[in-house]
């Protein structure tokens, strides 16, 4: 197990892709053979971002996508034939990036993370941890985001406390248990596959 802090005062900051907004990110991977870091080459990328006026999201072929609001309350994408629903916070909404979505903001702005990730190369989840208890983790990447406030975690036995916005990040190359102890944090987890 390889454990990083990734501290909020270090996170970068990027333009989405069509430029209406700025993305937080808190930590991404590329293919390795790619001379450039860009949208062809992103294998996954974890990220946080405000969304402050109704608008069309990105079109990211070839991406999935898993989204949860961490701050505000009523936000629904809406795609031809189809709602993706985030008015609750924490609630994890999948689709993929060549959906046509338009945000819906019911009751002003909001505040998401997102896990983006390379379809047929890499598997993700993404979950909000609010009731102390543990869980197994696979051999992978996973990414514990303190979105309210500070937090508290136990991975193997091993006690780790999360600064409000800060993350922890948990390499594994195999199965471990996680405990939240205390407070509220958001997993991500990622699985390269091919």
């Amino acid at each position: 197990m390889k454990a990083t802090l990734l501290k909020s005062e270090d996170y970068a900051r990027s333009p989405w892709k069509n430029g209406g907004g700025v993305f937080t990110d808190i930590a991404d991977a590329h293919r390795a053979d790619s001379p450039v870091k860009d949208w062809d080459s992103l294998l996954w990328r974890f990220a946080a971002t405000p969304i402050v006026a109704p608008g069309p999201f990105s079109h990211m072929p070839g991406i999935d996508r898993l989204q949860m609001v961490v701050g505000g309350r009523g936000l629904v994408l809406k795609a031809p034939g189809q709602e993706f629903d985030e008015r609750e916070p924490f609630t994890t909404v999948r689709f993929t990036g060549e959906h046509a979505i338009v945000t819906e903001l019911e009751a002003g702005p909001v505040e998401v993370v997102n896990l983006m990730a390379r379809r047929g190369a890499v598997e993700i989840e993404l979950l909000a941890l609010s009731e102390p208890g543990n869980r197994q983790l696979s051999a992978g990447t996973h990414l514990l985001y303190a979105a309210r406030g500070d937090c508290s975690i136990r991975l193997d036995g091993a006690d780790f406390a999360i600064s409000h916005e800060n993350t922890l990040k948990v390499e594994l190359t195999g199965a471990s248990t996680l405990a939240l102890v205390a407070g509220l944090a958001v997993l991500g987890s990622i699985e390269i596959v091919a």
